[in-house]
């Protein structure tokens, strides 16, 4: 029965994850599809750009919550480190592969950003403040979740060099993101990446 709720734990974690506050906030906020302009990302990147800066603070805020909820609870209700680990991780591939949006999601920096702080505050609190420093000095969100992420991987592998489960998500959840900015990454390169506020 135990195994049974720690399942229903997981995909509880999926599920809270996947829920689209970008689109929902984008509708509410100036009636756009989030998914039909811009970078068509439902990430608060793309709110920005396409319904303002308080849609965009709400999603950021409720995509960090979605990530940072589902451990904690998880965390309190089992004492399970590597299920700690699983929901959070399941929360991000609910953000990035939604189910109810068909599997087509954001990039999960917010959410994930909410999974570190759940599980590592100190190494989260850094690796934020480092995206912020990133984003204030070149003003390109990919780029700082780039620089961010592997920080937080390089503070994790430093900080817990015994802990299997921490090692784990810093490598799942640092991989997901370069995978999920590698047409960022090809457009920072080419000097095409529109920057903070930039419309498309």
């Amino acid at each position: 029965m135990d195994s049974l709720y720690k399942i229903i734990a997981i995909i509880l974690s999926y599920l809270l994850g996947a829920m689209p506050f970008g689109l929902l906030f984008a509708k509410v906020f100036s009636g756009v599809d989030v998914r039909t302009v811009g970078s068509r990302n439902i990430g608060a990147t793309n709110v920005l750009r396409s319904s303002g800066k308080k849609a965009a603070i709400l999603t950021l805020l409720a995509d960090m919550f979605k990530g940072f909820l589902p451990p904690v609870l998880v965390v309190l209700a089992f004492q399970d480190d590597y299920l700690c680990v699983l929901s959070g991780a399941a929360a991000i591939l609910g953000h990035n592969f939604p189910v109810y949006l068909g599997f087509k999601g954001g990039k999960g920096v917010a959410t994930s950003f909410g999974v570190i702080l759940a599980i590592s505050p100190l190494i989260g609190a850094i690796s934020l403040l480092a995206w912020l420093a990133a984003a204030y000095i070149w003003r390109y969100s990919s780029l700082s979740a780039l620089l961010s992420f592997i920080l937080y991987l390089l503070l994790t592998f430093a900080m817990y060099p015994g802990s299997r489960p921490h090692g784990m998500l810093a490598l799942f959840i640092t991989s997901l993101i370069y995978v999920r900015h590698r047409e960022n990454i090809k457009r920072l390169l080419a000097g095409t990446e529109p920057k903070i506020g930039e419309k498309r």
